[in-house]
């Protein structure tokens, strides 16, 4: 992947840091966000790297913030509420310096785990806003009750969101995402043998992406 800037952004909580990938063509811009930050999750996460590397690919510049208590962001984890505030902090500025109005390039929204649980609730905001993302990408998305005690109540998502999950997932059930994407009539593609951090399928995350992105 091609070098990135870490900036320093103002956040309720202090300063969110922002791994951010400019791209000289850019057709839109992507912010990813990253796995459970009290379980080793930060943007630096592979499945989270690998989806920063299909949309440079695909011609987006990309933003990795870390969550609160990660790298060089400030405050304390805040179970997804804090985490939305800062999200669309890095929106705004992701809107300001790389698609501003009145003629933007799109915004998409990707994220993995816990951090595809927070892309619903910013994606959610952003509509409420009149500023809806242009597509999600969610996956292993963190939904119901999952291991370690923790319930998630995922947020309804636009019908092209692309959903992957993995068969072998032991931390978010398969059932869980299948419970909260049925109402929705929303497709599941699912990776057959893929763990929760998706070990030795990585590279289907990124075909998968390539080949369901409108260009």
């Amino acid at each position: 992947m091609s070098k990135y800037e870490h900036v320093l952004l103002a956040g309720s909580a202090g300063e969110i840091e922002v791994l951010v990938e400019p791209h000289e063509e850019a057709k839109g811009v992507v912010l990813i966000a990253h796995p459970h930050p009290l379980y080793g999750g930060s943007a630096d996460n592979k499945v989270v790297t690998t989806l920063a590397r299909v949309f440079r690919e695909l011609g987006y510049a990309t933003l990795r913030p870390n969550f609160r208590g990660v790298g060089a962001s400030k405050g304390e984890h805040d179970h997804g509420v804090g985490e939305t505030e800062d999200l669309l902090a890095v929106h705004a500025y992701a809107r300001q310096r790389f698609a501003p109005l009145p003629l933007p390039l799109p915004v998409a929204l990707a994220g993995f785990s816990f951090g595809a649980y927070v892309i619903t609730r910013v994606a959610r905001a952003l509509a409420d806003q009149g500023d809806p993302a242009e597509r999600l990408v969610l996956v292993g998305t963190a939904a119901g009750f999952t291991e370690g005690g923790r319930i998630y109540r995922t947020e309804a998502v636009a019908a092209d969101t692309i959903v992957i999950h993995g068969a072998s997932d032991e931390t978010v059930p398969l059932a869980n995402v299948v419970a909260w994407a049925t109402p929705l009539e929303l497709p599941i593609i699912l990776v057959p043998g893929a763990d929760h951090f998706f070990h030795r399928k990585l590279h289907l995350i990124r075909s998968i992406v390539q080949s369901a992105w409108r260009r």
